[in-house]
C-alpha cells in the first residue's frame, strides 16, 4: 500500500487543518476493521441523517451511544448469560462491538431508538446564524453622499 506524506500540505495551508486531518484519518484507516455490526447511513431531509445499526440480540440496556468531541461512539456489550446455554449452531453474533462515526461540524445527535433489532440514531445539522449566508444591501452613490453630508452637519 502506498503511503502519503501530508507535511507539505500542513505547511502550505492555513486554517485547513480539518481537511488534512480528515485525509490522514481516511488513508490510515485500518483495512482489517470489522464489518460487525452492519449499518446504513441515510439522508432523511436536507439537513437530517439517520444511522441504522443491526443489533439483533442486544437489548437497550446492552447498548451505549455517546458523543465525544466530533465522534459518535456506539458500543454494545451482551451480559454473560450464554454460559448456561448449549448451542448446536450459533449464527447470531452477539459479541461486543464498538463503532465510531466522525461527525461534521455543527452536527448533533437528536435522538436514538431501538426497535425490531435495529438501533436508529438521528442526526441533525444545525448551522449557527453567524455562519448562514446573509444578504448585504447595496446602496447607491447618492446615499453615501447624503450620509457624508449628515456626518458633516453633526460635526
Amino acid at each position: 500500500m502506498r503511503t502519503f506524506d501530508f507535511a507539505p500540505l500542513h505547511r502550505a495551508t492555513v486554517g485547513f487543518d480539518q481537511i488534512a486531518d480528515l485525509m490522514d484519518r481516511a488513508l490510515t484507516n485500518d483495512v482489517s476493521q470489522s464489518s460487525y455490526p452492519p449499518y446504513n447511513i441515510e439522508k432523511t431531509a436536507a439537513d437530517a441523517y439517520r444511522i441504522s445499526i443491526a443489533v439483533a440480540g442486544f437489548s437497550e440496556a446492552d447498548l451505549s451511544v455517546e458523543v465525544k468531541e466530533n465522534a459518535l461512539v456506539v458500543s454494545g456489550r451482551k451480559a454473560g448469560d450464554d454460559a448456561e446455554r448449549s448451542y448446536l449452531h450459533r449464527g447470531i453474533a452477539t459479541r461486543a462491538f464498538e463503532r465510531r462515526f466522525t461527525l461534521a461540524d455543527h452536527v448533533r445527535v437528536s435522538g436514538a431508538s431501538h426497535e425490531d433489532g435495529m438501533l436508529h440514531i438521528d442526526l441533525q445539522r444545525e448551522i449557527p446564524e453567524a455562519l448562514k449566508p446573509r444578504r448585504i444591501q447595496i446602496s447607491g452613490s447618492k446615499a453615501i453622499e447624503s450620509q457624508v453630508e449628515t456626518a458633516k452637519q453633526v460635526n
